[in-house]
């Protein structure tokens, strides 16, 4: 494979920028630019030429030989000053050499992944871990990096061949008298399978959210004070406020970190009937979007009717505690019960939080959703008796194939492009 090179920092002016070197001819490039290179693992500090021997700059170099390095090649990092005009000069001097070339996007990555030094879903973890904003996303990115789904896939693969081999053995000695009817190991086996897969598609719902973000809706009549509510919340001026009912007409959403969990609020139109083309569209979208929501925060008082009933789980506060004078209620204005509404919905979505699964992604889902309904299937084929063996092993290699793919081991292609595309280019 040719030899790639590429930026692994942010461009523009930094102060240290950090170009990557993968390849075959790694660390020969890295000699003829830089001399003789450090020990494998260690620090040196050499002078980087042109091809004219012209000082480029001075630079930090580390080599790591394959295959124990990130790609599971031979890689060489230059630590450069994070000049433009001295990572161009070093760039137009990697080009010269006719065995490199500047790497695609992901493609370190991807490198990593064919030379098996990751599996798809801790390809996924890396992205997950670049894109992190909130401590939450931060230790599930690490969770999935460090291969802990993989580990899984491997367990309950193990254990499905094991199954199969059962079966197998029955047919291939159908004729003869076995001594061990082997449907109660078998049984075993598919049980524990099918019982950690269920787990893992139940928290895998959770998983996705902390990526994505919790959605919590805050909603109640119009003048209910909603928006200077998320204002309050977001500590900016987010959305308009006045006097006059009917103010917000669309969803308003601000993002933030609450408590190291991703949440978006949604400040949406007063609930009422209204004879307003534009208020009356606001309102259906205000519905629509807090019934998809995880967590609605209602700013009403008790026994007041909205176009949308509390459920369990959400929050009913009464609104505008300013101008209430009993000391109840939250309040925007002046913060009155501010903190207390934060705590209320870090503790909800904290506690579903607690229910994370490893899958993180909805493409993880879905396998794990197929290979469950594969199981269910060979369960049903299993009843019917050692004559339907066959059958049931045969879905019993889909299963495994399934799994296979959902790390990385066959019929994943289709899905690398679009993975590796949202990766930068030194990543």
């Amino acid at each position: 494979m040719e030899t790639i090179y590429a930026q692994a920092t942010a461009m523009g002016r930094a102060g240290v920028c950090v170009v990557r070197l993968s390849g075959a001819w790694a660390f020969e490039i890295a000699e003829q630019v830089a001399g003789p290179l450090p020990p494998v693992r260690q620090a040196a500090v050499r002078a980087v030429r042109g091809a004219d021997g012209a000082r480029i700059d001075t630079a930090l170099i580390l080599a790591f030989a394959g295959p124990h390095s990130f790609t599971g090649e031979d890689v060489v990092e230059f630590h450069l000053h994070g000049s433009i005009a001295v990572v161009k000069a070093f760039f137009d001097v990697l080009s010269g050499f006719d065995a490199t070339r500047l790497a695609e996007p992901g493609e370190f990555t991807r490198r990593a992944l064919d030379n098996e030094r990751l599996d798809l879903v801790q390809v996924e973890g890396l992205a997950d871990l670049i894109d992190a904003e909130t401590e939450a996303q931060r230790k599930q990115a690490l969770r999935v990096l460090s291969g802990h789904l993989g580990t899984l896939v491997d367990g309950w693969r193990s254990r499905l061949i094991r199954a199969a081999a059962l079966l197998e053995a029955t047919i291939d000695f159908a004729d003869e008298d076995v001594p061990v009817d082997v449907t109660p190991e078998v049984n075993d086996l598919l049980r524990a399978v099918r019982s950690e897969v269920e787990a893992e598609i139940d928290g895998s719902q959770v998983a996705e959210r902390i990526r994505s973000g919790f959605e919590v809706a805050i909603l109640g009549a119009p003048n209910a004070g909603k928006s200077t509510l998320l204002n309050a919340l977001a500590g900016r001026e987010a959305a308009i406020t006045s006097d006059i009912a009917g103010t917000t007409r669309d969803v308003i959403e601000v993002r933030m970190d609450l408590g190291g969990l991703p949440v978006t609020l949604l400040d949406t139109a007063g609930l009422r009937d209204s004879e307003d083309v534009v208020e009356v569209i606001g309102i259906d979208r205000a519905i629509e979007r807090a019934r998809g929501a995880d967590l609605r925060v209602f700013l009403s008082e008790e026994n007041v009717q909205l176009k949308l009933t509390p459920v369990e789980g959400d929050i009913v506060i009464a609104p505008k505690a300013d101008l209430r004078g009993d000391g109840e209620g939250v309040s925007g204005l002046t913060g009155q019960g501010v903190d207390e509404l934060i705590d209320q919905v870090r503790e909800a979505l904290a506690g579903r939080a607690a229910l994370v699964g490893i899958a993180t992604h909805a493409r993880h889902r879905s396998v794990l959703t197929e290979a469950l309904a594969g199981l269910t299937q060979t369960d049903a084929i299993l009843v019917s008796g050692p004559d339907r063996y066959e059958l049931a092993a045969e879905e019993l290699r889909h299963v495994i194939r399934c799994l296979e793919a959902l790390i990385g081991r066959v019929d994943v292609e289709s899905l690398l492009d679009e993975i590796f595309s949202s990766f930068c280019l030194g990543k």
